[in-house]
């Protein structure tokens, strides 16, 4: 694998990972305190249950993410998805917080040799890239997850983190006006973002 794929491929992966850690909170930022832990029905997962799990997951992973088993033998996954008594919105954001940073830590200092590597995930062989495809699609599943509980929830009061339905074509404009430099997936967020942003100004 050439050096300068393994950089460009890096930059993405990282730069997903925090569009969708993004995603999932300007999503969280628009419930109550109580609407983290409804579910919809007795097999849905509240939005607590997610946030435990992704952070979890994201401890076991990416702690010693080059010289453990991704599968950390001290994690019990089948407590994530129960709540505590007493937990609070505070103690999950906290949790959220400790899971990402472990994300990116884990990340961010990963050199293109490091693409030569195998890490193992219970047990199971995986390529550097393997194992980071496999988180990047895991955590957009969930994140999709809080996304639509959350629009659910706040209904017609709901603002949008995507681009506004029946405005695709106002947003292609829109984008001509931008920079025209090569967006990473967070700063095509951005965009959306200050888009729709600029659109409920204007109404």
């Amino acid at each position: 694998m050439s050096d300068s794929f393994a950089t460009e491929y890096l930059a993405n992966a990282i730069s997903t990972f925090r569009a969708y850690k993004k995603m999932a909170e300007k999503a969280l930022a628009q419930l109550d305190a109580g609407e983290y832990f409804l579910t919809l029905d007795e097999e849905s997962n509240s939005v607590a249950v997610i946030m435990k799990h992704i952070s979890g997951n994201s401890i076991s992973r990416w702690t010693d993410f080059l010289t453990s088993d991704g599968e950390k033998p001290d994690r019990n996954r089948d407590s994530e998805f129960v709540i505590d008594v007493g937990t609070t919105k505070e103690n999950l954001h906290e949790y959220w917080e400790r899971g990402w940073a472990c994300v990116f830590s884990a990340l961010e200092p990963l050199q293109p040799s490091d693409f030569e590597k195998k890490i193992r995930i219970r047990g199971q062989e995986h390529s550097i890239i393997a194992a980071i495809n496999r988180q990047l699609t895991h955590y957009a599943y969930h994140v999709g997850q809080i996304v639509f509980l959350a629009k659910h929830f706040r209904s017609a009061q709901w603002q949008t983190i995507s681009v506004p339905r029946n405005r695709s074509a106002e947003f292609n404009a829109y984008l001509v006006t931008r920079p025209g430099h090569e967006m990473t997936i967070e700063q095509q967020l951005d965009e959306v973002a200050e888009f729709a942003r600029s659109e409920r100004q204007g109404q």
